[in-house]
């Protein structure tokens, strides 16, 4: 048989790609199957558990979803919604009071706007119906500085941050069905899950220290301290699930912890006030966001940035400086993995960072905004925060 010479090239090609998916294929399912917590969904890929939150991996639950960014702003008491192809405002409206941040539910069908208003007794939770793009009623519950989901999808996670407490209420109706005090973290608020879903790590942004969950007993394993000074904030788990990133403002980098044994490895030093944690859509790379401050409110130390840390070496690869100084804060990926939108939070601005480039556009938004979340985005479900997706 005569095989013209480009078909031959071709099967060679195809022939070779085969082979190398086939490797690839081996190689993924060599790393040993993760046992989960009862009702979580399967890791599919031991080595990347954010491989379900690829480019454009969505899931059906989204479907009919408008492109929107969902701005949370925390002294304007309204959320801005900004269309992300024109770069452009295209709604707002009033929630309640100083809201922090949207966090979509464990089901995809809801996005909640946390109002934890500071200590008053009118905080509350707005739903958003992100195929609308509109507010629903609010529902009071205490002090929802933040909001996760139980792995299984079973329970909300409200930090009631000014209580030292997590409270689990139930996903869709926001009923109080249990609580767990945990005195020794002053300022908890924010948190990450282990690979298998059995424990969380949430920051202790007052007293320098983070706290280990165990989720499956609801007990307090133990506090690890970090630092004799500082404040950690944001907190990602590995796309491997050996290690936890976390975000100290003080300190002005991100520590290395070994989730299961609970110890610390080191610190990797990126920017002035080192705040929020993203990772790329393709889960090889890390997005730091260094606010500029260690304040909550007054006068910047240094000049706002973004560090971009490669997972596989754990060390920075770049970093991209915010034009005037600026103050990046929290936020998210876009779908496609091209743009990171991040708050300016003492700009009164939103940035839309090219993540090959490292360029910048700023967009004018309300008083304040804090942790805005990009809708849709790609993932089965959401452990909550700005967008924790798997």
């Amino acid at each position: 048989m005569h095989i013209h010479p480009h078909r031959s090239s071709r099967l060679a090609s195809s022939v070779g790609a085969g082979l190398a998916s086939l490797w690839f294929t081996c190689i993924a399912s060599a790393a040993p199957a993760i046992t989960t917590v009862v009702g979580m969904p399967p890791v599919v890929n031991a080595s990347n558990l954010y491989s379900e939150a690829g480019v454009d991996h969505f899931s059906s639950a989204v479907a009919g979803a408008s492109p929107r960014i969902y701005v949370p702003n925390l002294r304007s008491n309204d959320v801005y919604v900004i269309d992300p192809a024109t770069l452009k405002v295209v709604d707002k409206f009033r929630v309640g009071h100083s809201p922090q941040h949207v966090v979509p539910s464990w089901d995809l069908q809801t996005l909640w706007v946390a109002n934890n208003a500071e200590g008053r007794r009118d905080s509350s939770l707005t739903p958003i119906d992100p195929k609308t793009g509109k507010p629903g009623k609010e529902v009071m519950v205490d002090d929802p500085y933040n909001m996760y989901f139980t792995p299984d999808g079973k329970e909300a996670i409200v930090v009631a941050e000014a209580y030292a407490r997590l409270d689990f209420r139930d996903p869709h109706t926001m009923a109080l069905k249990s609580s767990l005090s945990i005195p020794q973290c002053k300022g908890i608020n924010h948190a990450d899950f282990s690979i298998d879903g059995k424990y969380a790590l949430f920051t202790c942004e007052f007293n320098a220290s983070i706290a280990k969950i165990d989720l499956v007993n609801r007990k307090v394993v133990g506090y690890l301290q970090l630092a004799k000074k500082g404040m950690p904030q944001d907190i990602r788990i590995s796309p491997d699930g050996k290690v936890f990133y976390v975000a100290d403002m003080m300190a002005d980098g991100v520590f290395v912890i070994d989730g299961d044994s609970f110890t610390k490895i080191g610190i990797i030093a990126t920017g002035v006030g080192t705040h929020g944690l993203y990772p790329s859509r393709d889960g090889t790379k890390l997005y730091v966001a260094n606010r500029g401050t260690n304040l909550i409110h007054g006068p910047r130390r240094g000049k706002g940035s973004v560090s971009v840390i490669d997972f596989a070496t754990r060390k920075v690869v770049t970093t991209w400086p915010i034009p005037g100084g600026g103050s990046p804060d929290m936020g998210n990926v876009s779908a496609d993995g091209k743009t990171l939108w991040l708050s300016g939070r003492f700009d009164d601005v939103v940035y839309a960072i090219n993540t090959t480039t490292g360029s910048v556009k700023s967009i004018p938004v309300g008083m304040e905004p804090h942790g805005l979340t990009v809708w849709p985005q790609p993932g089965r479900y959401s452990l909550g925060h700005t967008g924790n997706m798997r």
